[in-house]
């Protein structure tokens, strides 16, 4: 049940490479209107969500009662889902007139790589002898 950071590499890594992503478009793509900054602020932020819900679920891959993983799972969807509404209703009040949606649009494809990347890794430590 030790969490260590090999657990975390693909989330790391993700976050890394679509950040690189998001820098090159910034500068290959600057003439789309794209607010780039709310796309940099929505990985970080999907990130560290991700980190919280991976967290949660490792450790409940470790309960004795298999229950606990499937409302860990469950919550972490919860979570993540909440967290989203609540940062786009933010930003859309925040920002007013200057709302950009491609950043939104853009950020929902984050949360679903950052969904990606969780999910398998989660799988792939729960076929583990020991999980």
């Amino acid at each position: 049940m030790n969490f260590t950071f090999k657990a975390l590499l693909p989330l790391v890594i993700t976050f890394f490479i679509l950040s690189v992503i998001i820098v090159l478009a910034m500068f290959l793509y600057a003439s789309h209107e794209i607010n780039y900054l709310m796309v940099m602020i929505g990985n970080g932020l999907f990130f560290l969500i991700s980190l919280f819900v991976f967290r949660l679920q490792y450790m409940a891959m470790y309960n004795i009662n298999p229950n606990v993983f499937i409302r860990s799972v469950i919550g972490g969807m919860l979570i993540k889902v909440i967290a989203c509404v609540i940062l786009v209703v933010a930003y859309y009040f925040i920002s007013g007139a200057a709302f950009n949606k491609p950043a939104v649009y853009l950020s929902m494809v984050i949360y679903i790589v950052y969904l990606v990347v969780e999910v398998g890794t989660i799988m792939k430590l729960n076929k583990t002898k020991n999980a």
